[in-house]
């Protein structure tokens, strides 16, 4: 049963995570620029008390229950690199092993998945990060994002429901970055006062007719939106996806899985710059079948 605990998280932003039992760690800092990624092609994408401070906007790639690729339209294919085990990385330190090791969407494929939600700020100061992790990994891998919902008392559920909404109607893409500026930088869509620094009492929560009309902007009627977001189509991804997480013991955001078999979150890795080193380290093993 999940911990009604402080709203946000609050650590460094190298280290940030959202946990599920509401023990989680988040960035403070000024807000970031957001960038852009695409879903149609292969990629080149432990919690610490609560904060009182929302983190920075940036951005990533959408994702999907069966999982939808993303790349950054800039990024050249390449080879992957030859593996080298130097020791550096630690099974059971930097990264762990899922036991067992689920099936990927991507035959072929190494398949690197992000865990994330919009309504997680330790989400949204990763994805910058999660942008250049995608453009540097090599033609042989494709990444996917699975949206969490463990944090119902964040409002989670609802940016999930959205998330699967949007893609079942063909605007994740182009209104990915958009919707993590409006819950973390205009306010539009956001859980927390960003203004007075605390949460908003429940019934000042957006509603998915408040997302229906976000999605208005972009050509989406809100009508329809509303349908598609409370059908059965869209309720059995949120379970699967629920499920999948359990399967993957993912407990916090944002954490990273290579290929269904290996799991790291920032923290494991040591920071941001050797959280993309390890999962290129990991896609190099997993081509080179270690």
């Amino acid at each position: 049963m999940l911990k009604r605990l402080p709203f946000l998280c609050a650590a460094l932003l190298a280290l940030a995570a959202c946990s599920h039992d509401g023990d989680n760690s988040a960035a403070t800092s000024a807000p970031a620029a957001s960038t852009t990624t695409s879903t149609t092609a292969p990629a080149s994408t432990a919690p610490a008390p609560a904060s009182t401070a929302p983190a920075p906007a940036a951005s990533a790639a959408p994702a999907a229950s069966a999982p939808t690729p993303a790349t950054a339209d800039d990024k050249p294919a390449k080879p992957a690199a030859p593996f080298v085990d130097d020791g550096k990385w630690v099974e059971g330190k930097n990264y762990y092993l899922v036991d067992p090791a689920q099936p990927t969407s991507h035959p072929g494929k190494v398949e690197v998945t992000e865990v994330f939600s919009y309504a997680c700020p330790a989400c949204n100061s990763f994805h910058t990060t999660m942008d250049q992790l995608v453009k540097s990994l090599p033609s042989n891998a494709v990444v996917v994002y699975l949206p969490a919902s463990f944090r119902p008392d964040e409002n989670w559920p609802l940016f999930q429901r959205a998330f699967y909404a949007a893609q079942a109607l063909g605007v994740a893409d182009k209104t990915y970055d958009a919707m993590f500026d409006a819950a973390w930088k205009t306010g539009e869509l956001a859980t927390y006062d960003l203004q007075a620094g605390k949460p908003k009492p429940h019934e000042a929560w957006p509603t998915i007719d408040d997302v229906a009309k976000f999605y208005a902007k972009y050509g989406v009627d809100p009508k329809q939106f509303v349908g598609v977001a409370n059908s059965f189509s869209i309720n059995t991804q949120m379970k699967r996806a629920d499920d999948e997480l359990k399967a993957l013991g993912v407990d916090s955001t944002p954490t990273i899985v290579v290929n269904g078999k290996y799991r790291l979150t920032p923290k494991d890795a040591g920071g941001l710059p050797q959280t993309i080193e390890l999962v290129q380290w990991l896609v190099g093993k997993e081509t080179a079948g270690k």
